[in-house]
């Protein structure tokens, strides 16, 4: 009975050892030619996991092309253009094929704007390229109920984004300067990564969207086509031949993330804060 233990728990072992050791070897050789998958899905409120994911991707030497799913309204500024960056400096390694889902808006064609091809639904919801600020005033209300704010600010404009008293045309202008540069930037992103001129992406920068279709004949994506047909282009693009292998990330829901997916926008609107966002919001 005891050897039989000792001999299980050797095999048991050798397993183990020999599991890790293909693990290994999968991470620093290739053992056949795939594409990877990243989802994009929902308002983008922060770049951390899309950014580490594509980073681990560039760094495998088994993937050929990485293809990025949106289906996004857009989101915060900061974290767009962090996903931007990567995906610029991903495309300087891999291909990058964009496949998008019902919607890639604001924020969402932001991030998709740099990738070597673009794929569109013909009625997907794409564009948006704009920029906005949303500040709520509630000093009507607290004067009907009477209660008020004192403000105590080391500043003149400290307070300037205030839901408590109305917005005077020096701290509108102020703010209104800060959305169009950031605009400009923006415009000057989707030139560079669509490969085109800055005065040819101003006339249709106004915050409107676009169809797949529409979106096609403005050379805002390349082609019209299924999430499939994407991955057929990626692995065209990277040489593999035949149907490619697929990876992507298994979806781990944690708590963070359930609360950043799930809390609901009235509660969030109830804090206000200057908020600047590429965000399509009908």
């Amino acid at each position: 009975m005891k050897r039989a233990c000792i001999v299980i728990s050797i095999t048991l072992l050798l397993l183990l050892v020999v599991s890790l050791t293909l693990a290994l070897l999968q991470k620093s050789m290739p053992l056949g030619d795939k594409v990877a998958l990243v989802s994009i899905e929902g308002p983008i409120i922060d770049s951390l996991d899309v950014v580490d994911e594509i980073k681990e991707y560039v760094k495998d030497n088994s993937i050929k092309a990485i293809i990025l799913r949106i289906d996004s309204p857009g989101g915060a500024v900061g974290p767009s253009q962090e996903i931007y960056d990567e995906v610029k400096k991903a495309s300087a390694e891999k291909r990058i094929v964009v496949s998008m889902g019902s919607i890639a808006a604001s924020g969402g064609y932001y991030i998709a704007s740099p990738a070597d091809i673009i794929f569109a639904n013909p009625g997907t919801l794409t564009g948006s390229i704009g920029v906005i600020m949303e500040i709520p005033n509630i000093e009507g209300l607290m004067t009907k109920i009477g209660v008020r704010t004192e403000v105590i600010k080391s500043g003149k404009h400290k307070d300037m984004a205030s839901a408590f008293r109305t917005m005077e045309k020096e701290d509108r202008d102020i703010l209104q300067g800060v959305l169009d540069n950031v605009h400009e930037q923006f415009i000057r992103a989707v030139a560079e990564g669509r490969k085109l001129s800055v005065d040819g992406i101003r006339p249709i920068a106004d915050g409107r969207i676009f169809t797949g279709e529409q979106a096609k004949g403005l050379r805002l994506v390349d082609e019209l086509g299924t999430l499939e047909d994407a991955i057929q282009k990626a692995a065209e693009l990277a040489g593999i031949s035949g149907e490619p292998e697929v990876v992507s990330k298994k979806n781990r829901l944690s708590i963070m993330e359930m609360l950043r997916s799930r809390f609901p926008k009235e509660i969030a609107d109830m804090f206000p804060s200057v908020k600047i966002k590429f965000l399509y919001a009908p």
